[in-house]
């Protein structure tokens, strides 16, 4: 039999308020009717209000409530933590927070050298991310900057350079592709060889989150960017014994893959007439669905010399996707265009 619990406590249909916990309900029905591209758009709400607040204040003393559905957010703690709240609240649901467009470049190069002529024209952001560095430009000198990247032989970009975010939620860039090796045998007397392979398989390539949320101002950014990177090394190959009566030494080949990993993750905020580059240093070379090189001149990553490049991530915010006078969407220059930022910015 379970045994019962030691003690249940039953409050008799009020809450703890011994900190001064008050109960607020805000309706973000404004925020989520606009929001189309996903099921569940107040679930953003809920992640940037853990972000701002920390995770711990919810599971800890005082006790705090934090649950949302599509038209109300219910809160339940101090008044401190309610304005906090309401902060964030207010972020989503002004009547400007719409969808935004951004341009988010991922670009890789062979060497890190680049910084040679274009140290002159980068600003240093704090960044916690041990070998990771951060820099804003104005919109102008990132375009001068993309302009002579390009000239080199070594570039190459790895994302569509227009991405269309509501105000607070997630977008994702990946490139992936699968790789298929033999991981294992299973001894089977009822086929010929007496055994059957038993194929595995493992995704390489990388994927880029993005999440921001403009200030009720909107001058400034928040943002949260995640990247993965998963390379597959080398299939480091081993030969197993499958012994038959027929073929008492027989033996067959399987893998077992020599991966490296990176994972980043980290928020910044910087203002909207600026371009955020990210520089992520030299890591796994991300390989593309198609399997060509990303990077013209180097190979994919065979026998013992995994290809790495210096991943930079270029992300500027365009403004609204939606005019007030028009309901299609506004067109914008890409920033590569550097003749067409003079005198707009």
């Amino acid at each position: 039999m379970a045994r019962p619990l030691s003690s249940v406590g039953i409050s008799g249909g009020t809450l703890p308020n011994d900190a001064g916990q008050v109960w607020h309900e805000y309706d973000i029905s404004s925020y989520t009717t606009r929001v189309t591209t996903t099921k569940r758009p107040e679930q953003a709400i809920i992640d940037w209000i853990l972000r701002d607040t920390g995770y711990e204040a919810w599971h800890i003393e005082p006790l705090g409530v934090l649950s949302a559905g599509n038209r109300t957010l219910r809160v339940y703690h101090t008044p401190d933590m309610q304005k906090r709240v309401a902060d964030v609240v207010e972020r989503f649901t002004s009547s400007d927070a719409a969808t935004y467009t951004f341009s988010m470049r991922v670009v890789t190069l062979d060497s890190p050298n680049w910084r040679t002529l274009a140290q002159r024209l980068l600003r240093p952001v704090p960044v916690h991310t041990s070998g990771v560095n951060a820099w804003l430009l104005p919109k102008e000198n990132a375009a001068i900057m993309l302009g002579e990247l390009r000239r080199r032989n070594d570039y190459r970009e790895h994302s569509s350079p227009y991405l269309m975010v509501n105000n607070g939620q997630s977008t994702v860039v990946s490139a992936m592709r699968a790789r298929s090796y033999i991981r294992d045998v299973v001894p089977r007397a009822d086929v010929p060889t007496g055994f059957e392979a038993t194929p595995g398989q493992v995704d390489e390539g990388f994927a880029l989150d993005f999440s921001p949320l403009l200030s009720v101002d909107r001058r400034m950014i928040d943002a949260t960017i995640k990247c993965e990177i998963d390379q597959i090394e080398k299939m480091i190959p081993v030969m197993v014994e499958v012994a038959t009566q027929a073929s008492p030494r027989q033996r067959t080949k399987i893998e077992s893959p020599q991966m490296s990993h990176y994972r980043f993750h980290e928020r910044f905020r910087w203002p909207v007439d600026q371009v955020l580059v990210v520089g992520l240093g030299m890591v796994a070379l991300p390989i593309p669905v198609d399997g060509a090189p990303l990077v013209r001149g180097v190979p994919l990553p065979i026998g013992n010399t995994p290809a790495r490049a210096d991943m930079l991530i270029f992300i500027e915010c365009r403004g609204p996707a939606v005019s007030a006078s028009n309901s299609g969407t506004v067109a914008r220059p890409p920033l590569s265009e550097t003749k067409n930022y003079r005198g707009r910015y």
